[in-house]
């Protein structure tokens, strides 16, 4: 592991004292994340109570990988959500849209993106949410969490297909 990171360290000075590379913009995010993926997780309320979730979620990523379309359905025994955005990623942030059609919701999507995490913040008229996304090789991490709702969090663990 040491080695690991030494080598890390040391290709990351090497790379940065190439002439050029202070400017060159962060990799965009949104690579890692195209194509379809599918799993499940935990919707938690204001009463304690829990309920399992099954999702699936496609992601589309056009340009040079700065563009996301996101659809993401879930559902469990009580709820259900069918959330669609469209996201640029530019120079480390992001910014967007997005759209509830369950709940006729919609609003603008804003954060940052570094490696294979996103940090954003929903916000609309009548619903906003703090979002985390974590996505490493087949595997993808996304956490939700809304104010004032009586969801106070969404965990999901989706694999790719």
């Amino acid at each position: 592991m040491y080695g690991s990171n030494l080598t890390r360290a040391t290709l990351l000075l090497v790379s940065l004292s190439l002439p050029g590379a202070a400017l060159a913009a962060p990799a965009s995010p949104f690579a890692s994340m195209a194509g379809t993926w599918s799993g499940g997780g935990v919707l938690r309320t204001t009463d304690g109570q829990q309920e399992q979730l099954r999702c699936r979620a496609a992601y589309d990523v056009a340009g040079s990988g700065e563009q996301l379309r996101l659809n993401l359905r879930c559902a469990s025994a009580s709820y259900n959500f069918d959330l669609a955005s469209e996201v640029e990623y530019s120079g480390g942030t992001i910014s967007g849209s997005w759209s509830e059609a369950s709940r006729n919701a919609s609003g603008t999507l804003s954060g940052r993106a570094a490696g294979d995490h996103v940090q954003a913040a929903a916000r609309g008229d009548n619903f906003s949410a703090n979002l985390s996304l974590t996505t490493r090789g087949g595997k993808q991490t996304v956490s939700i969490q809304p104010q004032g709702t009586n969801v106070t969090s969404v965990s999901l663990a989706l694999n790719r297909r």
